[in-house]
């Protein structure tokens, strides 16, 4: 009796793990089918290609700056337990005597993908750590960091900072429409402050004054760390070139976080077909239980 009720547990994990996999496979296909048809115009590969570097010269300034990162396009696996990107760059028609003299400013700012986030606030009720009042916020970066040559104070002025979204206190998330409780202005700021500490203990929230460093009278670079618990999704990494507080050129570029291997077919798996894969787990935990109480039976006689 217990090797029939094995097999059939067996039997059921696999036609459930082939049904699964079936139902990801016929994905697979449509998507293969719908990529083999001819794009248009607006996708075409050169012009995706041209989105993901933007450049702004302002007008009179004979130095404009050019940057890339080090990688792109990065993998996130099931081993993935963070990265360090480099960003590197140079100006041109640089006025620049040597790499100590400071005779500009080069600030850094890398966004990941923003989304919704929901801050609640606990309060001591009767002696139990309740939820008593929770604000919903829109448009929060799952990723903000920022490098510069000096304090970011000394490089621009607050108007300047304030309408790029430079620094914490400047970031563009905003309360939701339709909040479940009316809020004064003085909480929302308490919620949004309580955000931005969360996303700074997580590492998600990063500002060093000094990370940035010239290495000759053009080159420049700086390291930035993506942590393993970073959103998946496209960054886009803003570099600003200052003399005197003046911006003097932009320029943006984008990477792309991917998931990989198996990782990226369950998480397919798990968002496009979820029942089907609430079912599966379910089979699997029941399968391995079955199988481990079998064998402890066994050694037990």
């Amino acid at each position: 009796m217990l090797r029939s009720g094995a097999r059939g547990a067996t039997a059921g994990l696999l036609a459930t793990l082939a049904a699964g996999f079936l139902a990801l496979a016929a994905t697979e296909t449509q998507a293969q089918r719908r990529q083999k048809a001819p794009p248009p115009v607006a996708r075409e590969a050169p012009h995706t290609r041209a989105e993901e570097v933007k450049r702004l010269q302002q007008p009179g300034a004979r130095e404009s700056v050019q940057a890339d990162v080090s990688a792109r396009n990065v993998a996130v696996t099931s081993s993935f337990n963070g990265i360090e990107i480099v960003i590197f760059g140079a100006v041109d028609n640089s006025q620049q005597p040597s790499a100590e003299s400071g005779y500009y400013d080069v600030l850094i700012v890398v966004e990941g993908v923003p989304g919704r986030i929901v801050a609640r606030r606990k309060n001591n009720v009767a002696g139990l750590w309740l939820n008593t009042a929770s604000a919903t916020f829109d448009l929060v970066p799952s990723y903000y960091a920022i490098a510069s040559t000096r304090p970011i104070d000394e490089i621009t002025t607050e108007e300047f900072r304030a309408s790029h979204g430079v620094g914490f206190q400047h970031l563009r998330f905003t309360p939701a429409f339709g909040q479940t409780q009316a809020l004064s202005t003085e909480d929302l700021k308490q919620f949004r402050e309580a955000i931005i500490r969360l996303k700074e203990k997580q590492g998600l929230y990063i500002q060093d004054n000094f990370r940035v460093a010239f290495i000759g009278k053009s080159l420049f670079r700086a390291t930035i760390e993506l942590p393993a618990n970073v959103t998946v999704g496209p960054f886009e990494t803003r570099v600003y070139l200052f003399h005197q507080e003046n911006l003097l050129s932009q320029y943006t570029v984008r990477l792309n976080l991917e998931r990989e291997g198996v990782e990226r077919y369950l998480h397919r798996f798990a968002f496009g077909y979820p029942t089907l894969y609430g079912l599966m787990t379910v089979t699997i935990a029941v399968a391995a239980g079955f199988l481990a109480s079998t064998m402890f039976r066994k050694a037990a006689h």
